[in-house]
């Protein structure tokens, strides 16, 4: 492969469409993540991205269309789906268990058991060694702690949050999604999270960001995916693109110039049609 060919996807889908009745909220949308990145997707409330992403991560079917991973085409039925496929997911909820000590956080849902007898009979966890790989996972990541038996209810907003993106980096063999993971934070654990997004990325896993902060989008993500009634209407560099650029396009108010190596968007719905297809508060 010669440097000037793009990457394969690890992640992409092409045609995904969804109806809740007459709404359309994804109407024929594309999506692609290359290996290594941070692709963060914008678009304003109503914009669909919500369902775009539940339904790359298993939470919503789609009605038609083509999700390949790796090449191959996959159909998830379920989030369980695309977790057991290698796909992670940090929920703007969080999803955490306040409490329960951190270790346990980061093996909810896969306890390991201990070896031989006593695991396979008497069904004992390996608590010990649930604790060395959550302590070193989260020094991997560069999360500082106190103790990795302390309760999640105990710590800040921001810890929380890594608690969250650790679990998923720890188990993730794909992609991580993250929904939001800034929201509600303050600057200074704003700027942890992002470092941490960064390490994750590093590390070798790529991210999909989701996020309404701008400046946040354009501190960390090397690709835009730009999403306006219900389907993808530009992907661009973020490095190439100025910030008032990509609201411009998320809203309307400019036309996009290039797509970076796609072929040019089927024509928009019309905008006033497209304010009432989609359901209340979808995002």
């Amino acid at each position: 492969m010669t440097r000037s060919e793009p990457l394969p996807n690890v992640l992409e889908a092409r045609g995904l469409t969804k109806h809740y009745g007459h709404v359309v909220a994804m109407d024929n949308t594309d999506f692609d993540l290359r290996p290594g990145e941070i692709l963060a997707v914008i678009g304003d409330n109503g914009a669909g991205k919500s369902t775009l992403i539940k339904s790359l991560t298993g939470a919503v079917i789609p009605d038609s269309g083509t999700l390949r991973l790796n090449g191959d085409v996959v159909q998830f039925r379920s989030p369980l789906d695309a977790r057991n496929a290698g796909i992670e997911t940090v929920y703007q909820e969080l999803g955490v268990a306040p409490a329960l000590d951190i270790s346990q956080n980061l093996y909810l849902g896969r306890e390991q058991r201990r070896r031989g007898v006593l695991g396979t009979v008497f069904r004992q966890l390996d608590k010990g060694g649930m604790r060395r790989g959550s302590a070193k996972q989260m020094a991997d990541l560069g999360i500082r702690i106190q103790s990795i038996r302390q309760k999640v209810e105990t710590l800040s907003g921001g810890q929380r949050q890594a608690v969250a993106v650790a679990r998923v980096a720890a188990w993730a063999t794909r992609v991580v999604v993250m929904d939001e993971p800034t929201a509600a934070l303050g600057v200074r654990e704003t700027n942890q999270v992002l470092d941490l997004i960064l390490r994750v990325r590093d590390n070798g896993l790529p991210v999909v960001l989701i996020s309404h902060n701008m400046p946040n989008v354009f501190q960390v993500a090397d690709r835009i995916h730009i999403h306006r009634l219900g389907r993808r209407i530009a992907l661009v560099e973020a490095e190439n693109t100025t910030m008032e650029e990509a609201v411009a396009i998320m809203t309307g108010a400019k036309s996009p110039d290039r797509l970076e190596g796609l072929d040019p968007s089927p024509e928009q719905p019309n905008d006033q049609a497209a304010l009432t297809a989609l359901p209340k508060g979808e995002q």
